[in-house]
């Protein structure tokens, strides 16, 4: 396998609504620094793929209206290679797009399909078993995935489950894979031994993946083979203004993942979550003796515990008598929510939406 064979495509077009009233229409949780690192969520999944590839061979695919947040913060990244959306129509057309565009300029190439809004810890681990999946992919005419070996029985993954013992010692075939469970069932699932979390980062070989298309979801294969002719040129952008159109809106796991029957998956463990929720954030934050996780430099906690406080660095904010709580300063928004309440953000968000129109969205 040569690693100049070796894509990556970073999905970085959502717009992370459970994490508002931090992450905007206008500025969603890929483009902010969540977790005080330093550096946004997009920043840390292009720095980790760094060198798994040549730089030139790294693509992020986005909604068009964030094309210039993408070159802001990452500047090292041709403009060829930010791949605008015209429309948000899921995982699966963008999937097709990549793979149509990356297969114009070199019909061997292996990619990794990988969203921006990871956490990783391990990340020598990380670019191991990314290796290891990239050479499966180019010896296999199977599409992999990396799951994550699950730590507790969470709601808010799906899972992939697998058949042990079978295919390669790294690899095993899936079973099927799941949307996200209840909590007994998520007990169920950990007990089982066999099931896994299903990180959404998936690896295939180009011409693999387009055989794939073809035969699943022909349809939206023939709207970027209409597009053949014009890929990577200057005419492509005016191109899939009106072809995007056509797209379904699918996610790539249900439009091809549980139907194709010969989809592996390399069981992992190297410190990862799906940064999707403000509880997630929570759960990776440091914390005081109390169990608060505080982000702010004025922020004053009185005889409150297991709370999650993010403040801007110059209003003061004091927080008394709260217990398992989110407290989120903003400009335009103050939320407070219970944390075991977090995953009815979005239903507030809905309610914002009815009486207050897009202004605070």
């Amino acid at each position: 396998m040569s690693i100049h064979n070796n894509y990556v495509a970073i999905l970085a077009g959502g717009v992370g609504s459970r994490f508002w009233p931090e992450s905007r229409q206008k500025l969603p949780k890929q483009f902010l620094d969540l977790l005080g690192t330093g550096q946004t969520l997009l920043q840390n999944a292009y720095n980790r793929f760094k060198d798994i590839c040549p730089r030139e061979n790294i693509y992020v695919v986005t909604f068009e209206s964030y094309t210039d947040l993408v070159k802001q913060q990452l500047p090292e990244v041709p403009a060829a290679n930010i791949v605008a959306e015209p429309s948000r129509k899921n995982t699966a057309p963008s999937a097709a797009y990549i793979s149509h565009k990356i297969y114009a300029l070199n019909p061997q190439a292996n990619l990794i399909l990988t969203p921006a809004d990871h956490l990783i810890t391990d990340e020598r681990t990380f670019e191991r078993q990314v290796f290891e999946t990239l050479d499966f992919v180019s010896r296999n005419n199977h599409i992999a995935s990396i799951g994550i070996r699950p730590t507790r029985p969470d709601t808010t993954y799906g899972y992939i489950q697998y058949e042990a013992g079978d295919g390669e010692e790294l690899f095993h075939k899936v079973k099927t894979f799941i949307e996200k469970p209840n909590l007994e069932i998520a007990r169920t699932f950990l007990r089982s031994g066999d099931f896994l979390w299903n990180s959404g980062i998936f690896a295939w070989n180009i011409k693999t993946f387009l055989e794939v298309l073809d035969e699943h979801l022909p349809e939206l294969n023939d709207v970027f083979i209409q597009a053949r002719d014009v890929l990577n040129t200057p005419k492509e952008a005016k191109a899939m203004e009106m072809l995007y159109a056509q797209c379904t809106n699918i996610s790539i796991d249900y439009a091809i993942m549980e139907k194709v029957r010969t989809v592996y998956v390399l069981a992992s463990r190297f410190g990862w979550s799906d940064l999707g929720t403000w509880e997630s954030a929570y759960e990776h934050s440091e914390k005081d003796y109390l169990g608060n996780a505080v982000y702010g430099k004025n922020v004053m906690i009185i005889d409150a515990s297991g709370s999650m406080v993010k403040a801007p660095d110059h209003k003061l904010v004091i927080l008394q008598g709260l217990e398992q709580y989110i407290v989120i300063d903003t400009p335009e928004v103050l939320l407070i929510c219970e944390r075991s309440k977090e995953q009815q953000i979005k239903d507030y968000l809905a309610e914002v939406k009815r009486n207050k129109g897009d202004k605070f969205l």
